[in-house]
């Protein structure tokens, strides 16, 4: 990889090399520290949207309630009654936004295969959630300022996403054998991303941060 390479989250040019296993390279940023995959490696949207048609969720599963709870758990407790969100990248079984509907949160969805129509990415809300969505963004810088965007002052942006840890750890993730996984995110990465959306941080869980915008209106 000799040529320049802007991150895909902080835009930064000169990411250098990472890792490398028979099917992609990984490079890393030096400013946010995000791990990606240079775009000439991704898969088209035909082979990506192929992927996702094999995933096999829904509310009826039990285990895959326990999962999402991670997220929803800690934004229950900081969440107002009746408090409006937005869950992004919902999948082919929307189960999150049932979840949270029946905890008496209206809630709005969007995924760019299964519900793709951009009504809901014009309103403004009190949350948004995203479970495990980011590592799939081509550029999670923009679509992260995006959303951030679409939130009511002192609003909550809730993220799943599993975390680069160390150099050695990565090497046999798992994580990084599912082919449309692109953006692998650390807690230094997540810190980068407060700061440039001028948001509160924190880490609900190993898997979970919440990002809280002022309440002051922008």
């Amino acid at each position: 990889m000799t040529q320049p390479l802007s991150c895909p989250l902080c835009n930064a040019p000169g990411a250098v090399a990472y890792h490398r296993d028979a099917r992609r390279d990984y490079l890393q940023c030096q400013v946010c520290t995000l791990v990606f995959v240079p775009a000439h490696q991704h898969l088209d949207a035909d082979a990506e949207r192929a992927v996702y048609d094999q995933h096999r969720n829904s509310p009826q599963d039990a285990g895959y309630r326990r999962f999402l709870s991670r997220l929803q758990a800690p934004l229950l407790e900081r969440l107002t009654p009746g408090a409006e969100g937005l869950d992004i990248g919902s999948g082919p079984g929307p189960t999150l936004s049932v979840m949270f509907e029946e905890a008496g949160h209206p809630m709005a969805i969007f995924d760019p295969y299964y519900a793709p129509d951009p009504t809901p990415l014009s309103r403004r809300y009190d949350f948004i959630t995203a479970t495990e969505v980011v590592e799939h963004m081509a550029a999670p810088g923009d679509e992260l300022i995006r959303l951030a965007g679409l939130l009511r002052p002192g609003g909550w942006l809730g993220l799943m996403t599993k975390r680069v840890t160390s150099h050695q750890a990565f090497t046999d993730w798992h994580y990084i054998l599912d082919p449309t996984h692109v953006c692998f995110f650390s807690e230094a990465s997540f810190r980068w991303l407060a700061e440039r959306l001028d948001m509160e941080l924190s880490f609900a869980d190993h898997d979970v941060v919440l990002l809280r915008r002022s309440n002051k209106a922008h």
